[in-house]
């Protein structure tokens, strides 16, 4: 007689997480979303039905073995779902807050046709914030091979080209311009998104490899490209700087006093401390404040004014809330903590209060047309319908371009746009130097940058001679102290279900 097949039944809806509610939240900087508990972690991990050729790993940038870590969380065996991820990712507690996973490895999530998709990205984080608990690292056995990689630019693409160089056995060595680093990961997402004892815990996992950080060095203007290979004995290079330089409209009075780029809003909030008293940080929050845009890096800004002190917050964007480009997880949070938003309106001037500061901004209806390139309605103007919109601070977070520090300095080729020109293997026009990331693609995911590192670091390990094959990993690390700093016990917490 034939066997029976065994019909397993998935729970229909996401396990609950808890949730600072939106009133106390706009008072800190605490996580808004908890930590799964293990024993809801175990509850959605038994929602992943196990495909036989899952479609979620194609949907991650960096190739995770997404079936493999959630069989071993449903296994309750948690060490071993940090081993799997760990082989592609190095940044796990990072990427499961703040990877857009609907448009990637839950977007592809065969569960998502019938029901809500497995939420992987939160438990890519459970893991990743149970290793930094515990002090998991994973660190192999690594034989120096006497070559020497310079890194420059430490956020997530040099963080993932360090990692896989150190692991070959290269002396690795970090430039950042800023005094800490981390890069993007640090100046440009507030603590409620991701704190920054995250990334300390997941740099010190770099050094645990034996890669080296050089903070306050802004490579080219106190040494070029050329002279890392040339003087300074680098093998190879990696440049991974973003693309930091903010974007203005080009409308009249976006050089007032009062208006300033979102990069410049969150960097002095996040890493110059304008939200810890005590430090005179520059940084005045208006009454009023507008927002010019609808990323996720405007919906930071909009959120870290509103904490600042801000009575009123505006989001002025010229599409609809449905072609919005940030996360829907981030437009629900912003619209619980009271951000208005003014779709479908474009500002075409901002307004002199006659002191050279800001009043207002002068403001013109839009209407949806045909699709542009991106896929996306066209915005056009609703002829008659411009008004004045009061305001006392203006924020830009209409997009960035690459910082041209390098470009000038170097003779690496450049595209049209000003960012590093590359080809398949991410090689740059000079030899033995590579590029990826933001500085290659413009404004991108964090994962899609440590999937540049990495790729970059298979290139540039071609180029060295050297085999690129996965080491072997020692014993768990001791355990680090508490990293999180937000006790749900003594704060206000919602129950709610994962977005």
């Amino acid at each position: 007689m034939a066997k029976r097949k065994t019909i397993r039944t998935i729970p229909r809806e996401r396990a609950e997480v808890g949730e600072q509610d939106p009133q106390v939240r706009v008072q800190n900087f605490y996580e808004v979303t908890l930590r799964f508990t293990p024993e809801q972690a175990e509850l959605e991990a038994s929602r992943c039905i196990e495909c036989p050729r899952p479609a979620c790993t194609p949907g991650c940038p960096v190739g995770v073995d997404i079936k493999g870590f959630i069989s071993k969380i449903a296994a309750n065996d948690l060490r071993g779902a940090y081993d799997v991820i760990t082989q592609t990712n190095l940044l796990p507690a990072v990427c499961g807050r703040v990877c857009p996973q609907e448009n990637q490895c839950e977007g592809a999530c065969v569960v998502g046709n019938q029901l809500a998709p497995v939420a992987i990205g939160r438990l890519e984080r459970f893991v990743g914030d149970t290793a930094i608990a515990q002090g998991w690292s994973n660190v192999p056995y690594i034989e120096p091979n006497g070559f020497k990689v310079g890194i420059v630019g430490s956020g997530p693409a040099g963080m993932a080209c360090a990692a896989d160089m150190a692991k070959a056995g290269c002396d690795v060595t970090v430039f950042e311009a800023f005094h800490v680093p981390g890069g993007v990961l640090r100046y440009g997402i507030p603590d409620f998104r991701l704190p920054n004892s995250v990334v300390d815990a997941e740099i010190r996992n770099l050094e645990k490899l034996g890669v080296k950080f050089i903070c306050n060095t802004l490579v080219g203007r106190l040494f070029t490209i050329e002279q890392m290979i040339e003087e300074m004995g680098f093998h190879a290079v990696f440049i991974g700087t973003g693309a930091g330089y903010p974007s203005f409209m080009g409308i009249p009075g976006d050089s007032l006093n009062g208006v300033l780029s979102a990069n410049e809003l969150l960097t002095r909030c996040n890493m110059m401390q304008a939200k810890d008293e005590g430090f005179d940080t520059p940084l005045p929050i208006g009454a009023k404040v507008a927002v010019i845009g609808a990323g996720n890096t405007a919906m930071d800004a909009m959120r870290v004014c509103k904490r600042l002190g801000a009575e009123e917050v505006h989001c002025i964007y010229r599409r609809s809330r449905n072609e919005a480009p940030a996360r829907i997880e981030e437009v629900h949070h912003a619209e619980q903590e009271g951000i208005a938003f003014h779709w479908l309106t474009a500002p075409v001037a901002i307004l002199d209060d006659g002191k050279g500061g800001v009043r207002g901004m002068r403001c013109i209806k839009m209407e949806l047309g045909e699709p542009d390139a991106s896929g996306r309605r066209k915005p056009v103007t609703v002829k008659g319908s411009e008004y004045e919109f009061a305001c006392d601070l203006v924020v830009v977070a209409i997009g960035t371009n690459a910082n041209p520090i390098i470009g000038q300095t170097s003779k690496i080729a450049l595209d049209k746009r000003g960012y590093i020109a590359t080809d398949a293997d991410l090689a740059t026009s000079l030899a033995g130097v590579y590029a990826g990331g933001d500085i290659v693609t413009g404004a991108a995911t964090v994962i899609k940058a440590m999937g540049a590192g990495r790729t970059a670091a298979r290139s540039m390990k071609k180029y060295l001679g050297l085999r690129d094959t996965e080491a072997v990993y020692a014993d768990p690390t001791p355990p680090d102290a508490a990293l999180f700093g937000f006790d749900p016990a003594e704060h206000n917490f919602v129950r709610v279900k994962a977005v």
